[in-house]
């Protein structure tokens, strides 16, 4: 017999639904007006009711407790992190997938078709990305989940070149790594993976104020291996200054010695959708394995990331991750099934909200929403640059803007500044240390953006800072 509860919910699910779509489209049609910010906080002791308060009384509770400090991460002026807006389309697409709920690891054939659409929206990102179709890809949380997987792939092939199975019998030896400004995630991911944090070469960055990898510093470490395989992590976009690697370089030294190479695109990936960067991108076609987070720049909802191995490594990716105790699940490589190829066995339909925004604004749309971040971007470097109280770090390479205060006691007041310009809830953005020196990163990725949303910042900028004089 059904729950009373569950039965009341189920006769108004109408009046669910038109009550949710009507607050969903409170939230996003003043999602500019909405803080970026909140010190507010509640008491979150609330004890489990023993009988429930049915759908609409718990939406009461939820807008009484929790709506009110709800902030706009994704809005116009959240600059923090990189952090992008969900584009109608793609709400559309996550409403649906909670609405369908497929669990996203069917063969392709019998059960449901989660496989034939993430397939399909694979191929449309290749094509976003122009990379070759002989990628396979699969979608995860985040770039943490697109790196570990990525990475894990790697760790198999180490194995392979010196005649063993990690996945089965566990690591062993050194796994020789390089990289030069490797992302947080990356550096976990290899603690996950049992290879170590700690356990990679770090490359020379060029000279310069450059965090890309030095080509010549890395040959160097490369001929210190003596032909053994080692994994190279480089950068499509580093955090603070998004500096990619020479992809053109590294091509040509994939020729010439044995090591499988992860590049880390989280974000600068999407530079190749922008006319005057996409050169930025060169080369990154031969790599082995790729990164891409879409709730970046891709502008679709949390969690949603892909990541990309070349499809020569099929083998290697099923014995890394399949389900080989699991015959009621089949011949891992005779069907095909996510759950042999990705770390979750378990996922919702991922695909689906990029399914929705690619289909719906194209590479036009894309390239749109790109050349305007960056052109934001350089709107707010010039004003950083052309303003006495404020250094830039660095230059504005793509569409994040790194930058310190200036003058006397600049780098005591880092922290004062950005706590006193948080805390006004018009925008966020985050601190960072660059080249030993504290400062502060803006990152432009949302499609809401807009030019007026810079001056606005601005112009509080430079009352905050002259309050501070």
């Amino acid at each position: 017999m059904m729950n009373g509860q569950l039965q009341k919910d189920l006769l108004q699910l109408d009046v669910l639904l038109e009550a949710t779509k009507t607050q969903g489209l409170e939230y996003l049609n003043n999602i500019s007006d909405r803080q970026t910010s909140t010190k507010k906080t509640i008491n979150s002791q609330m004890n489990l009711p023993a009988h429930g308060l049915g759908a609409l009384d718990a939406l009461g509770q939820f807008n009484e407790r929790f709506e009110p400090i709800i902030v706009s991460t994704s809005g116009p002026r959240f600059w923090g992190l990189v952090i992008g807006g969900s584009t109608p389309a793609s709400i559309v697409g996550d409403w649906l997938t909670t609405v369908y709920d497929q669990n996203s690891f069917a063969t392709k054939g019998q059960g449901d078709i989660s496989a034939i659409i993430e397939l399909e929206t694979i191929r449309l990102l290749l094509d976003l990305f122009e990379l070759p179709q002989n990628f396979l890809g699969g979608f995860v949380t985040g770039a943490t989940m697109s790196n570990f997987s990525c990475l894990a792939v790697a760790r198999q092939w180490i194995g392979k070149e010196s005649g063993k199975d990690f996945a089965k019998e566990g690591v062993s030896g050194k796994i020789n790594i390089l990289s030069a400004t490797p992302h947080s995630s990356a550096v976990k991911s290899l603690s996950l993976l049992g290879i170590g944090s700690n356990n990679f070469t770090k490359v020379k960055p060029m000279e310069g104020n450059r965090e890309a990898i030095d080509i010549v510093d890395l040959e160097k470490k490369i001929l210190d291996f003596n032909g053994k395989p080692f994994i190279l992590i480089s950068s499509g976009g580093t955090v603070n200054t998004v500096d990619f690697d020479d992809f053109e370089a590294i091509s040509e030294l994939k020729s010439k010695y044995n090591f499988w190479w992860h590049i880390d695109a989280a974000f600068g990936g999407f530079a190749v959708c922008s006319k005057t960067h996409q050169h930025l991108l060169r080369g990154w076609e031969n790599a082995d394995s790729i990164t891409i987070d879409c709730h970046k720049w891709l502008n679709v909802p949390y969690e949603s990331a892909v990541f990309f191995v070349k499809e020569k490594y099929k083998l290697l990716q099923v014995e890394t991750f399949q389900n080989s105790n699991a015959p009621y699940l089949g011949n891992p490589l005779e069907n095909f099934s996510y759950l042999n190829f990705l770390p979750e066995n378990s996922r919702r339909l991922k695909a689906l909200p990029v399914w929705f925004s690619l289909v719906a604004y194209g590479k036009q749309g894309y390239q749109d929403i790109v050349e305007n971040s960056i052109a934001l971007a350089n709107k707010f470097g010039e004003f950083i640059g052309n303003n006495k109280d404020f250094e830039l770090l660095a230059p504005v390479r793509l569409n994040t803007v790194c930058f310190a205060l200036n003058g006397e006691k600049s780098q005591e007041n880092v922290e004062k500044f950005l706590t006193i310009l948080n805390d006004t809830g018009e925008v966020f953005m985050t601190p960072t240390v660059y080249n030993g020196k504290k400062g502060i990163r803006a990152a432009f990725v949302n499609w809401r953006t807009t030019e007026d949303d810079v001056v606005r910042v601005a112009a509080l900028m430079t009352k905050i800072i002259n309050e501070l004089k």
